[in-house]
């Protein structure tokens, strides 16, 4: 089987050096990659490093061997087109369809996937007109991943860092491991990830042992798929994927508060995090002390909001999807579908996925297996499999039920 084969645009930022990583990362996982740079990123690296990491000729102009037709084969070809970074002035090109280089000729005859991994000043990101641009080439298919906050050139900070070029390369991996279907263009979807925790002094707190990697996955595989991805992240014990806003929260109740305020105007909102049943009544505001207390520590506990619910009695005007999830113990198949199926009824959202925890399956693991459950009365088994398979499952779940209505 043939490599899968990228090209590897670089727009004129300085952001330009951190493309090398992606191209040695490309490279180096067996991927195919041909870089090619604009005339103003030569400015920051140079033709001699991208030949040498790539171990192939760069493509640098339109004039070079005019006879190989190189401004259409190259995206005629590919499996995958990146650019990191992509500048403000990239996007505009790209947006508009002109095509005054080489790297802005592959994008218009590329008809592969295309993930553009944007890096500018953060007024240059924040402006209308980057984000029409942005917008309208999110409504075009392509992958437009959200930058990083960080430093910036010179002493700024804020909104615009490219993303780190593992991430870039993830989302790159992520587009070729599967038949695009670009379903999710254009849709607005949140998932929360992760597990909440309810403090009872300023050192300790009560929680659960959520590792969020189905959540990242699920944030992953929307991205993938064309979605603007908004990522409420609960304490992970994974890195959050490129591509995606990220609202950090630790409570049941600011999980909330964050997820009312991130659904509005979203197509599909996906509760993934473990939320915590319970916090303590009264949280002190100092340690408590072993020494201080009685041998035994008496906590009395109250209910913590419940958050997919509260999404579903709040929701109005043009209803989202609501995605809930489950984890059950159960003693067998039979008793887990139904209590499943009762929580469902219970909760009166769009889907259940539930998945049993306890003998098999821990929080954490790479593999697991779910039944995606239908307020019409639809059920999906999705047998043991990646978290990222089961991803794929939720979200076509989430696109036939945007097909019904």
């Amino acid at each position: 089987m043939s490599p899968p084969r990228v090209v590897l645009g670089v727009a004129g930022g300085i952001a330009a050096y951190k493309a090398v990583e992606v191209l040695r990362g490309l490279a180096e996982s067996g991927h195919e990659v041909t870089v090619v740079p604009t005339e103003a990123a030569l400015n920051f690296v140079g033709v001699a490093t991208w030949s040498a990491l790539s171990a192939r000729p760069v493509a640098t102009s339109l004039w070079t061997n005019p006879n190989e037709v190189s401004h259409v084969k190259l995206g005629q070809e590919a499996d995958c087109v990146v650019v990191a970074p992509a500048t403000a002035d990239l996007l505009a090109r790209a947006t508009h369809g002109i095509a005054n280089d080489l790297l802005t000729n592959v994008l218009l005859t590329a008809r592969c996937p295309i993930v553009l991994a944007p890096a500018m000043h953060t007024e240059m990101w924040q402006h209308p007109a980057t984000q029409s641009n942005v917008a309208t080439l999110r409504s075009r298919g392509v992958i437009v991943l959200e930058p990083a906050t960080g430093r910036l050139t010179g002493a700024d900070v804020g909104p615009g860092r490219l993303p780190e070029p593992a991430a870039i390369i993830a989302a790159v991996q992520d587009v070729l491991r599967r038949t695009p279907t670009g379903d999710l263009a254009g849709r607005r979807v949140v998932v929360s990830a992760g597990g909440t925790r309810e403090a009872w002094d300023p050192v300790r707190f009560i929680g659960n042992i959520s590792s969020g990697r189905q959540g990242v996955e699920l944030a992953r595989t929307a991205v993938s798929r064309g979605a603007q991805v908004t990522l409420v992240a609960a304490h992970l014990a994974v890195e959050p994927p490129a591509g995606v806003t990220v609202r950090s929260v630790s409570s049941a109740a600011q999980l909330l508060e964050a997820m009312l305020t991130a659904a509005v105007g979203a197509d599909a909102v996906v509760m993934a995090a473990a939320v915590a049943d319970f916090r303590p009544e009264v949280t002190a505001t100092s340690k408590i002390k072993k020494l201080d207390q009685p041998a035994d520590l008496n906590l009395k506990l109250t209910a913590t909001v419940d958050v997919l619910a509260e999404l579903v009695r709040r929701r109005a005007g043009d209803l989202p999807v609501l995605v809930g999830f489950a984890a059950e113990t159960a003693v067998d198949a039979t008793e887990l579908s139904e209590l499943g199926h009762h929580k469902l009824a219970r909760k009166g959202c769009d889907l259940l996925v539930v998945n049993e925890v306890g003998r098999q399956v821990v929080f954490g693991a790479e593999e697991n297996e779910v039944t995606i459950l239908g307020h019409e009365g639809t059920s999906v088994q999705v047998p043991r499999a990646t978290k990222a398979a089961i991803s794929d499952a939720v979200w076509d779940a989430v696109v036939h039920e945007w097909k019904r209505t």
